[in-house]
């Protein structure tokens, strides 16, 4: 059993900041990636940013330049510092977590992040 626990979401003002973890904990070996997704109601979940266990990362366009992926491995959490929000930024954000020998990925339960315009 693997969980995954988000916080650090709230409300913050345009061109304010939030810095996101998550957690995971459980049975995990061989961790692929992790990273942040985000969704809108009504729209697809998208991918904000990965991050693989040598720290190689990979950004949304959107938001290349404003937030940053991190992870620490001995803690098994990954960061997203988030920089400069816009308020259609506003959704709920999830924690991703992809082991290399599992194609179904694990997911946080969430954490809303809401800016204010």
């Amino acid at each position: 059993q693997v969980q995954l626990v988000e916080s650090g979401g709230g409300l913050v003002q345009q061109g304010g900041s939030l810095r996101l973890s998550c957690v995971a904990s459980g049975t995990i070996f061989s961790i692929y990636t992790m990273g942040w997704y985000r969704q809108a109601p009504g729209k697809q979940r998208e991918l904000v940013a990965t991050i693989t266990e040598g720290e190689g990362t990979k950004y949304a366009d959107s938001v290349k330049g404003r937030f940053t992926i991190s992870r620490d491995n001995a803690k098994i959490t990954v960061y997203l510092q988030m920089n400069a929000l816009k308020p259609e930024e506003t959704t709920v954000y999830y924690c991703n977590l992809v082991m290399t020998w599992r194609t179904v990925p694990y997911w946080g339960q969430g954490t809303q992040v809401t800016v204010s315009s």
